[in-house]
């Protein structure tokens, strides 16, 4: 990139300015820094108990199966005499539930707190649930610890759309007793998106497309989408059209016809309607995968216990499932352009040989269900001739893969990729790109390690996609994050180089507290939607044009609270710009002030001469957030008033 030197320079120094504004709090945790929250019982608490009253009747069991008996008991309590005790469980999954669905409104972001208690070789889950409009129920795991003490879950982030219902959280975890604690639930902040940095979508409007991968449960805050619509313009959908969350067992058996899997789109529309309204493109993934697609689907007449069909059979029902899958989504959203979709995905080892064949596992298992059916990956191919069949005119197809760089796979990867580019099926290889930055001098991979991948790849004539791209860093300090912005400032220069080949690069995530890395701070974006020193690090020295922001067009609106600062006094004189805790000079402490100001002014108080000299950026508003985020940058040199 453009400017190098000092785009490296300042790096240095804003990763030491993020790190001394967390540290000020007095919490840990630069991807969600605790200034920016207010205390939960400074909060618009929604519900909140000890259990001292005894009454457990806001939680249930999960489901008439659930053998969960909810009592209040004095076994163990944190504080007072009484706590929640989950007795009578016999299966992992039995445990208390909270309804927030009658509680919250949609579109609103809740912080969720609880201490729990179990057996000490448990292990206890926090879990969020939602069932879509078909309702189909999903779930995703937002917390877990072992102890046989108490264990404290705290702030953990929740929120739903309104076309969501039965939307709770859960215990779970083990079959022995569970106790919970001072239980609440309390609204979090409404923390805007920053408006007056750049748009990486417009940044490198010139080069590639910039995008995203998000969930339902993500997408819901308003700034969430907000954050989305100013920096991308590609979404992929986290988990939402992988194969457990649209084969629809239910109807496929109640057809009879097992040879067609039937598909149900339900899981999609939160994310596939806000993409729709506001003509975003979107990377489907994905159609075969040996992870997140369930035993059954190979299994005779879709049993547990089934015995594994033909590999005919298998050929028949990835052909009806891959037709039926573009058909849904042509036929019900027409107008939403699916540029890119991942056909295969994660195939090969490490080791460039076929996984082991067997039963699904965990997520990062080396077995394969497909492997199992097919003796070897045979089946790629097949699944890349129905995609070409199938498709919708303009999908180009593509084989998606982690660990991209390693040698074995890589030739395993391209001979398979001019195989199939020679019968006319594959149009892109989609290099995932989940790197760890380590200390810098050791990420892996190195610079040099990945160019070289980059460079195969490119060279096969092929379409290439960065498509799930994170970086993580081993601790929250300044170095790490230093070292971070360096790492992603020359992979962003290897794109550019090679930018004729690439036609997009798509994070795993919006922000660092929502990843699936989330304590590896992988992201570019901190838990309160402010950019970290590696955003600025890649986007420095780049001419590009900034188009106004757009707000997201949404069906239904919900209703929103905006606190607006008093303007500040007229007659008083600015006496140093940013000054806002008037000690005369303008830096950290003034920014640390005024953020926590706005999030609760009642703890935090700014003399009147103290806002106006905040009020950096003139508009006669009084302070608002785009007055933080210019002391910020007057703190950085970024900009001079």
């Amino acid at each position: 990139m453009k400017n190098s030197l000092a785009k490296k320079a300042i790096t240095g120094f804003l990763a030491a300015t993020m790190f001394c504004t967390a540290s000020v709090s007095g919490f840990a945790g630069v991807a969600t820094p605790e200034l920016l929250k207010a205390n939960a019982e400074e909060q618009k608490v929604i519900y909140s108990t000890d259990f001292e009253d005894q009454d457990v009747s806001a939680f249930d069991k999960r489901g008439e199966n659930d053998t969960t008996v909810l009592s209040a008991s004095t076994d163990y309590a944190t504080s007072g005499e009484y706590a929640l005790c989950a007795s009578g469980r016999s299966e992992s999954w039995n445990g208390p539930a909270f309804r927030l669905d009658d509680k919250c409104e949609p579109g609103t972001e809740y912080y969720v707190n609880a201490k729990v208690r179990g057996k000490y070789y448990s292990q206890i889950t926090c879990s969020y649930q939602y069932s879509d409009s078909s309702g189909d129920p999903h779930y995703v795991n937002l917390t877990n610890g072992s102890s046989g003490d108490w264990l404290e879950f705290k702030n953990l982030k929740v929120s739903f759309s309104d076309d969501v219902k039965d939307v709770y959280v859960y215990f779970e975890g083990g079959t022995d007793d569970i106790y919970i604690d001072d239980f609440s639930v309390v609204e979090a902040p409404v923390i805007p998106i920053e408006t007056d940095i750049p748009s990486l979508k417009n940044v490198y409007a010139d080069y590639f497309k910039v995008g995203t991968a998000t969930t339902t449960m993500e997408l819901a805050p308003k700034s969430t989408k907000n954050l989305i619509l100013k920096h991308c313009n590609s979404l992929t959908l986290g988990n939402e059209l992988k194969p457990d969350a649209i084969i629809d067992k239910d109807a496929t058996i109640e057809s009879g016809d097992f040879d067609n899997p039937l598909v149900n789109l339900s899981s999609v529309r939160t994310i596939l309607n806000f993409a729709k309204a506001n003509n975003i493109p979107v990377r489907g993934h994905v159609l075969v995968w040996h992870s997140q697609t369930p035993d059954w689907f190979f299994k005779e007449e879709f049993a547990d216990d089934g015995e594994w069909v033909s590999k005919e059979t298998m050929l028949k029902r990835m052909e009806n499932y891959i037709k039926n899958v573009f058909t849904a989504l042509k036929e019900e959203y027409p107008t939403v352009d699916f540029y890119a979709y991942d056909v295969v995905n994660e195939a090969w080892t490490d080791q460039g040989t076929p996984r082991q064949p067997g039963q699904q596992g965990s997520s990062g298992s080396e077995q394969s269900a497909w492997v199992k059916v097919f003796g070897d990956n045979s089946f790629i191919d097949y699944a890349f001739e129905y995609a070409r069949k199938y498709a919708p005119e303009g999908t180009k197809l593509f084989y998606n893969d982690y660990n991209e760089y390693m040698t074995g796979k890589m030739d395993a990867i391209v001979e398979m990729a001019n195989r199939l580019k020679e019968k006319g099926l594959i149009d892109g290889i989609g290099m995932q790109s989940h790197l760890d930055v380590r200390q810098g001098n050791d990420a892996f991979p190195s610079i040099q390690m990945y160019e070289n991948a980059l460079k195969t790849y490119t060279s096969l004539g092929l379409d290439v996609q960065i498509t799930e791209l994170d970086a993580t860093v081993q601790s929250n300090s300044e170095s790490s994050f230093e070292a971070q912005a360096k790492y992603y400032s020359d992979l962003f220069d290897l794109y550019v180089k090679y930018a004729d080949k690439i036609s997009a690069v798509v994070f795993w995530g919006t922000k660092d507290d929502t990843s699936w890395r989330a304590s590896q701070y992988p992201l570019f974006f901190n838990g309160d939607y402010t950019a970290k020193p590696c955003f600025y690090s890649i986007v420095d020295g780049i001419d590009y044009v900034e188009p106004p922001v757009t707000e997201p067009v949404t069906t239904t609106t919900a209703p929103v609270t905006t606190t607006t600062t008093p303007a500040t006094t007229p007659s008083l004189e600015v006496t140093v710009k940013g000054d806002a805790n008037c000690d005369g000079a303008t830096d950290v402490a003034d920014v640390v002030l005024a953020k926590c100001y706005l999030i609760n002014g009642t703890s935090y108080s700014i003399t009147e001469q103290g806002k106006v000299n905040a009020d950096v950026v003139g508009e006669g508003n009084g302070l608002e957030i785009q007055d933080v985020i210019a002391i910020q940058k007057l703190v950085l040199k970024l900009i001079e008033l």
